[in-house]
């Protein structure tokens, strides 16, 4: 069986069907995780207290090129680690712990948002704020399905009446076009409102920051909505025009939507173990800057 890094490596042109990235961004992202392996390796060092010589004991069975490869086939793909194992020639405990490690090492190094990317420098971040201002940003909801929880309280805290099944909900602000991802919160309740989700985030832009939303965004004075049909009437010819073209500019945040939904795990019902999901979901996010080449950091490393 032919093993999907062995295969893309002779079929670069299948990288981006099989992994989500073209091969030169899979190679950059390669350069970048191997150096935050070798320093999170160097930690684990610092604090061990050996038993035997440096080098010794077994060696590990995957190389880091292979580990970040079935990383990014899991989340594509989806399938059970159990055939993630067989694809790697490795146990499906092998694949499940390959997986957990390198899906932190990518949250290290892809930040999921501008808003991240900025959060380290507190002069970068503001002169992100005054500069996101001159735009008007676009914010919608997304839902997806998980695990109902065997808890009863539980599957009431997490149960959406909306979607008629237990959720967990993700924001997303991005700009005009859907250029890049600005904001994303991730891992809120299902059933938690569209516009309350929205004002809880709100502190991390400035108070003149303007918005483009949908209807349930209706009520907040920061945020352009649509003009909704009163009970028992019609809209008027110009208000279904306004709508319209107010359509037209906010179909991009869905775009962009559907960009983190290629990877089947941000899609599909989730079904890791539900403390997993923001830190599964913001890498998704990590990588789909990536694949829009919206990462200044693995730009420099192409």
């Amino acid at each position: 069986m032919t093993s999907p890094l062995a295969r893309i490596e002779s079929h670069p042109q299948e990288a981006k069907r099989l992994i989500g990235i073209n091969y030169e961004q899979f190679s950059a992202l390669v350069v970048l995780a191997e150096q935050r392996h070798i320093e999170k390796l160097s930690e684990i060092e610092k604090k061990k207290i050996r038993i035997i010589a440096a080098g010794g004991g077994r060696k590990p069975q995957m190389s880091a090129k292979e580990g970040i490869c079935l990383c990014l086939v899991y989340l594509r793909q989806k399938p059970t680690f159990e055939i993630l194992g067989l694809l790697f020639d490795v146990s499906k405990t092998k694949a499940n712990d390959a997986f957990n490690y390198w899906v932190d090492i990518l949250r290290d190094i892809l930040p999921a948002s501008q808003i991240e990317e900025a959060s380290t420098d507190s002069q970068k971040h503001r002169e992100l704020q005054h500069k996101l201002s001159e735009y008007e940003l676009i914010v919608d909801s997304a839902e997806q399905a998980t695990a109902r929880p065997s808890d009863y309280q539980e599957q009431k805290r997490y149960y959406s009446g909306k979607k008629k099944m237990h959720t967990m909900k993700n924001q997303f602000i991005v700009l005009p076009g859907g250029e890049d991802i600005v904001d994303v919160c991730v891992g809120m309740l299902g059933k938690t409102s569209d516009i309350n989700l929205f004002r809880d985030n709100r502190q991390k832009f400035i108070s003149t920051q303007k918005f483009l939303g949908d209807k349930a965004y209706i009520g907040d004075d920061a945020i352009t909505t649509p003009h909704k049909k009163p009970k028992n009437t019609e809209i008027s010819e110009l208000q279904k025009q306004e709508n319209k073209q107010l359509s037209s500019r906010r179909i991009f945040v869905e775009h962009l939507i559907c960009r983190v939904k290629i990877w089947r795990v941000a899609s599909d019902r989730f079904r890791l173990a539900r403390h997993r999901y923001s830190q599964v979901i913001m890498a998704v996010c990590g990588l789909v800057r990536l694949r829009i080449n919206r990462l200044f950091s693995l730009t420099i490393a192409t």
